[in-house]
């Protein structure tokens, strides 16, 4: 057992344990600090230059709202190389692909090989980091939001990046993006989510499914089953395929307007988190 003077003398010689300075403004990670973390931003996997602005960052913006030109570019990254239109989705027509791919092609992601091929002129590894630049940029620009993306803050025994987080009037907001279809949502991403979501305790968390295909078949019981509340409270709609499982937990699809129905989650959200009208 030490001596009170041995404790002393470590405490003295004992280097001072580094701080994250928020250097950025960012009111966002400013509320993960408040909360205890320590986060940092890791570069986001992008098929396009990271430091996109301007008009090309509102053009690609404009792209990415069409749920038919987000297939087109998961897929085309997917291919991992040299891709005809046909082959980066099967959802389209070869007329509506061919114009699709026409269309990375003005915006500066791809361009053309012989015999009517494409390559994407910036690699990515999967469409992720795309989805979660696009729906950080819109939160930012329509609704006003200091947003972060691509932020691993370090929470022990807890896994993985925060996706998306946002803080507005003093409220802060969790979104996890999947760009996979449902079959491919496994248990254990389910899990991991409620484990990042226990312990950030955000006042809003969305789960966000960029697929027009129903939540009610496989997604929302997963998630149902991960609730401390069991039976778990049946999942009310509010619009869509807009689903809130608690008043401070919603699920989403892309069916219709991906951001329309993130911001229908926030709406309901926010109003939930309001006192009750006198």
């Amino acid at each position: 057992m030490p001596t009170a003077k041995e404790l002393e003398l470590y405490a003295v010689g004992a280097p001072p344990v580094p701080r994250l300075l928020l250097s950025s403004g960012s009111e966002a990670l400013a509320m993960l600090v408040r909360r205890g973390f320590q986060p940092t931003v890791a570069p986001l996997d992008l098929p396009f230059p990271s430091d996109i602005e301007g008009e090309a960052a509102e053009r690609l913006a404009e792209q990415l709202s069409h749920y038919s030109v987000r297939l087109f570019l998961r897929g085309a990254i997917l291919r991992r190389g040299s891709f005809s239109p046909t082959e980066a989705t099967r959802y389209v027509g070869a007329a509506q692909a061919a114009k699709t791919a026409e269309t990375l092609v003005e915006l500066g992601l791809a361009e053309r090989e012989d015999g009517g091929r494409y390559r994407l002129r910036y690699p990515a590894h999967n469409f992720g980091g795309t989805l979660e630049w696009y729906v950080a940029r819109e939160l930012r620009r329509r609704l006003g939001f200091d947003v972060a993306v691509g932020v691993k803050f370090h929470a022990p025994e807890v896994g993985g990046d925060l996706d998306v987080v946002a803080a507005a009037e003093g409220r802060l907001l969790y979104l996890e993006m999947k760009s996979s279809p449902p079959k491919h949502l496994a248990a254990d991403e389910v899990g991991a989510f409620f484990r990042r979501v226990r312990v950030l305790r955000p006042h809003l968390a969305i789960f966000v499914m960029d697929t027009a295909l129903r939540l009610s078949d496989k997604v929302l019981p997963l998630l149902q089953a991960e609730l401390r509340t069991q039976p778990p409270p049946p999942p009310r709609r509010v619009v869509r395929e807009v689903w809130a499982l608690t008043p401070h937990l919603y699920v989403v699809n892309a069916r219709q307007d991906l951001m329309g129905n993130i911001a229908a989650a926030i709406a309901e959200g926010l109003r939930e988190l309001s006192p009750p009208p006198p």
